[in-house]
Protein backbone atom coordinates (compact mmCIF):
# COMPACT_ATOMS: atom_id res chain seq x y z
CA UNK A 1 0.00 0.00 0.00
CA UNK A 2 1.72 3.68 -0.96
CA UNK A 3 1.61 6.40 1.63
CA UNK A 4 2.87 9.41 1.39
CA UNK A 5 2.84 11.56 4.96
CA UNK A 6 3.05 14.79 5.39
CA UNK A 7 4.44 16.63 8.39
CA UNK A 8 6.19 19.84 9.27
CA UNK A 9 3.44 22.32 8.58
CA UNK A 10 2.69 24.89 10.73
CA UNK A 11 2.22 28.68 11.10
CA UNK A 12 4.56 31.78 10.61
CA UNK A 13 5.08 35.30 10.22
CA UNK A 14 6.36 36.89 7.11
CA UNK A 15 9.67 36.24 6.66
CA UNK A 16 9.92 33.14 8.73
CA UNK A 17 11.15 29.56 7.50
CA UNK A 18 9.28 25.73 7.97
CA UNK A 19 10.85 22.52 6.56
CA UNK A 20 8.07 20.11 5.46
CA UNK A 21 8.78 16.12 5.37
CA UNK A 22 7.23 13.98 3.78
CA UNK A 23 7.96 10.12 4.32
CA UNK A 24 7.06 7.58 1.70
CA UNK A 25 6.40 3.72 1.50
CA UNK A 26 4.90 1.15 -0.27
CA UNK A 27 6.85 1.75 -3.08
CA UNK A 28 10.54 1.73 -4.15
CA UNK A 29 10.99 5.15 -3.44
CA UNK A 30 14.46 5.88 -5.61
CA UNK A 31 12.53 4.62 -8.58
CA UNK A 32 10.57 7.45 -8.80
CA UNK A 33 10.46 11.47 -9.07
CA UNK A 34 8.52 12.86 -6.29
CA UNK A 35 6.84 16.25 -6.03
CA UNK A 36 5.66 18.95 -3.54
CA UNK A 37 2.27 20.73 -4.52
CA UNK A 38 0.16 23.57 -2.63
CA UNK A 39 -3.58 24.06 -2.74
CA UNK A 40 -4.85 27.82 -1.50
CA UNK A 41 -8.29 27.99 -0.44
CA UNK A 42 -10.16 28.62 -3.08
CA UNK A 43 -7.48 27.72 -6.06
CA UNK A 44 -6.27 24.88 -7.98
CA UNK A 45 -3.80 22.51 -6.20
CA UNK A 46 -0.08 23.95 -7.87
CA UNK A 47 3.16 22.45 -8.41
CA UNK A 48 5.75 23.97 -6.20
CA UNK A 49 9.23 21.98 -6.54
CA UNK A 50 9.77 18.75 -8.07
CA UNK A 51 13.16 16.10 -8.01
CA UNK A 52 14.97 13.27 -9.82
CA UNK A 53 15.39 10.19 -8.19
CA UNK A 54 18.76 10.79 -7.11
CA UNK A 55 18.31 14.19 -6.59
CA UNK A 56 20.57 16.00 -8.70
CA UNK A 57 17.89 17.53 -10.63
CA UNK A 58 15.47 19.93 -8.90
CA UNK A 59 12.89 22.01 -10.58
CA UNK A 60 10.59 24.97 -8.98
CA UNK A 61 7.81 26.89 -9.80
CA UNK A 62 9.07 30.99 -10.46
CA UNK A 63 6.64 31.74 -7.11
CA UNK A 64 9.05 29.78 -4.95
CA UNK A 65 12.17 30.16 -6.91
CA UNK A 66 15.39 30.96 -4.35
CA UNK A 67 13.07 31.05 -1.61
CA UNK A 68 12.26 26.91 -0.96
CA UNK A 69 14.61 23.97 -1.61
CA UNK A 70 13.76 20.66 -2.52
CA UNK A 71 15.29 17.57 -1.35
CA UNK A 72 15.23 13.86 -0.33
CA UNK A 73 17.26 10.95 1.57
CA UNK A 74 16.24 7.81 -0.28
CA UNK A 75 18.18 6.03 2.78
CA UNK A 76 15.55 7.20 4.61
CA UNK A 77 12.39 7.57 2.03
CA UNK A 78 11.68 11.12 2.82
CA UNK A 79 11.24 14.04 0.41
CA UNK A 80 11.83 17.46 2.18
CA UNK A 81 10.99 21.06 1.55
CA UNK A 82 13.09 23.88 2.94
CA UNK A 83 10.77 27.05 2.76
CA UNK A 84 12.48 30.02 3.60
CA UNK A 85 11.23 33.50 3.38
CA UNK A 86 7.52 32.76 3.76
CA UNK A 87 5.17 35.39 2.23
CA UNK A 88 1.34 35.18 2.98
CA UNK A 89 0.51 34.15 -0.48
CA UNK A 90 2.66 30.88 0.72
CA UNK A 91 -0.37 29.85 2.78
CA UNK A 92 -2.03 27.11 1.44
CA UNK A 93 -1.73 22.68 2.41
CA UNK A 94 1.10 21.67 1.16
CA UNK A 95 1.29 17.74 -0.07
CA UNK A 96 4.01 15.55 -1.55
CA UNK A 97 3.14 13.30 -4.24
CA UNK A 98 4.79 10.40 -6.96
CA UNK A 99 4.89 10.55 -10.43
CA UNK A 100 2.67 8.43 -12.08
CA UNK A 101 5.17 6.33 -13.86
CA UNK A 102 8.41 5.47 -12.70
CA UNK A 103 11.65 7.65 -13.96
CA UNK A 104 12.76 4.76 -16.17
CA UNK A 105 9.36 5.61 -18.51
CA UNK A 106 8.92 9.22 -17.58
CA UNK A 107 11.16 12.19 -17.19
CA UNK A 108 11.21 15.32 -15.31
CA UNK A 109 11.95 18.33 -17.03
CA UNK A 110 9.86 21.53 -14.97
CA UNK A 111 8.03 22.33 -12.15
CA UNK A 112 5.71 19.38 -11.41
CA UNK A 113 2.32 19.60 -12.84
CA UNK A 114 -0.45 17.86 -11.08
CA UNK A 115 -2.02 15.51 -13.49
CA UNK A 116 1.83 13.59 -13.86
CA UNK A 117 1.34 12.77 -10.19
CA UNK A 118 -0.42 10.74 -7.75
CA UNK A 119 -0.80 8.91 -4.50
CA UNK A 120 -1.69 12.05 -2.80
CA UNK A 121 -0.51 12.79 0.85
CA UNK A 122 -3.11 13.99 3.32
CA UNK A 123 -1.28 17.41 3.50
CA UNK A 124 -0.02 19.97 6.09
CA UNK A 125 -1.07 23.17 6.67
CA UNK A 126 1.18 26.27 6.34
CA UNK A 127 -0.26 29.75 7.34
CA UNK A 128 1.63 32.82 6.80
CA UNK A 129 0.12 36.02 8.68
CA UNK A 130 1.56 38.52 10.88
Amino acid sequence: QVQLVESGGGSVQPGGSLRLSCAASGFPFTGYNIGWFRQASGKEREGVAGISTGGASTYYADSVKGRFTISRDNAKNTLYLQMNSLQPEDTATYYCARARQPARRWTLRGAPAPRDFTDWGQGTQVTVSS
